[in-house]
């Protein structure tokens, strides 16, 4: 009680102020404002860089803008409880080594609320470092679109802020969307991407969750990687064009009800050589890769798993991809069960030994190119299915091997196979393979 009552002098002193960009510099004014006070600005440009060294609410209306000089991050938050609500901000330096950004929350700025704004044209966007438990939420961030996409900055930064969130951002050029570094209890949920290398790239980021994104078009949609405990569901991977979903080093996460599409981008965009994710795409190998996809541009692999272990995948929709699952380098421990493989050229690269079965509770997964049978209606199919065989293995070592897969041969192997199974020598069997795609009721528990 007695720290309540401390705290009513200076919430009944708390002032609002609305200034036009003939006043004072911006940064005098914040500087003379109190704790608690809310600063509005109105329509107009103001100077930057500033800085906010109190609790302070910085609201923007229509068509306020900071623009910075040039040099430096355009609005650094150094203290705790700070807003940044509805404001223009442009015009960062160009020094990755010194984080230029268009809002920089310090570590001192603890629950930072950076929401509606519009960063544009600055190396990162939002840089969260060591802000734990700030949100940015509802904010329109497009990076730089001129030069080197390695000389690019992202569109939000998280480093080791626990507990913080973005939220229902919209991000697109410059090199990630939202990247995170050595932090935890993080929810990344609602943004959409696009024009940009990773959509979502985690790395040592734990017990945190990436909900119900979208990525559109980007190199790869979701890059998860020396990560473990996430919860992974609901997300969206459209045209992604290298891979939708990648698991590297990540571990007992949950992966659900995502769906990775391999197709996307009118084919009059990629023959024209537009520039995406900070690349130029040349007019022939636009073309040649439309040709080859049928008029649709699709991903190389739908999922990367990479030495991935002991994770959950169930209710997934892979789609429209060169290679629908590419399941290597050792990753024990997985539960890839209750997904849909529909129309990939090949519906999983494994090159092994050991034996893996893709169900669980006697139901595993619906494949697309499974010419199966459900005599008693049960919606499983009577006979296990191999998404890939030996001839499969033989193809993805020696790739010239192409041109005898119609031999005579080939085709007696692929029938002994089938005749005795006992003799294949490992790979991935789905012995309960679903008659029709898998659903999101009935999900596995």
């Amino acid at each position: 009680m007695a720290a309540f009552m401390a705290a009513l002098p200076a919430t009944a002193s708390a002032e609002s102020r609305s200034i036009t960009p003939a006043e004072s510099p911006l940064q005098a004014v914040i500087d003379a404002a109190a704790p608690g006070d809310v600063i509005t600005l109105q329509a107009g440009e103001y100077e930057g860089p500033v800085t906010i060294s109190k609790a302070l609410s910085l609201r923007g209306q229509d068509g306020a803008a900071i623009v910075g000089s040039g040099k430096g991050s355009v609005v650094t938050i150094t203290a705790e409880g700070v807003s940044v609500r509805g404001v223009r901000v442009s015009g960062s330096g160009i020094d990755l080594a010194k984080l230029d950004s268009g809002i920089f929350a310090a570590k001192t700025a603890k629950r930072a609320v950076i929401e509606g704004n519009t960063v544009s044209g600055n190396l990162f966007g939002i840089y969260i470092h060591g802000a734990a438990d700030s949100v940015v939420r509802g904010n329109r961030i497009l990076g730089m679109m001129e030069g080197r996409l390695s000389e690019s900055g992202n569109g939000v930064t998280i480093w080791n802020a626990p507990g913080s969130k973005v939220l229902d951002n919209d991000i697109s050029y410059g090199r990630d969307g939202i990247a995170t570094m050595a932090s935890k209890r993080n929810v990344f949920s609602g943004n959409r991407f696009r024009y940009l290398r990773f959509a979502i790239h985690y790395m040592y980021t734990n017990d945190s969750e990436i909900s119900d994104n979208v990525s559109t078009g980007n190199s790869v949609g979701y890059a998860i990687m020396y990560s473990n405990r996430l919860k992974i569901t609901g997300n969206r991977s459209d045209g992604d064009r290298d891979h939708g979903l990648l698991l590297n080093y990540a571990n007992s996460s949950e992966i659900s009800r995502n769906t990775v599409l391999g197709r996307l981008q009118p084919p009059e965009r990629w023959a024209t050589g537009t520039r995406s994710a900070g690349h130029e795409v040349p007019q022939s190998a636009g073309e040649n890769t439309i040709a080859q996809e049928g008029g649709r541009l699709g991903p190389e692999k739908c999922v990367f798993i990479y030495n991935a272990n002991k994770n959950r995948f169930y209710d997934n929709v892979f789609e429209g991809c060169a290679i629908g699952i590419h399941f290597t380098a050792g990753s024990e421990g997985n539960l890839i069960s209750h997904n849909s493989f529909i129309s990939n050229r090949n519906q999983v690269k494994y090159v092994g030994t050991r034996h893996l079965d893709w169900s669980s509770g006697k139901q595993g997964n619906y494949w697309s190119d499974n010419p199966a049978f459900d005599l008693d209606g049960d919606g499983i199919g009577d006979s296990p299915y191999r998404p890939n065989d030996l001839i499969d293995r033989v193809l993805w070592t020696s790739p010239q091997a192409k041109l005898l897969t119609t031999s005579p041969a080939v085709q007696v192997i692929r029938w002994a196979q089938a005749q005795f199974p006992a003799l294949l020598p490992g790979g991935v069997v789905d012995s309960h393979p679903l008659m029709v795609p898998a659903g999101r009721a009935g999900a596995l528990r």
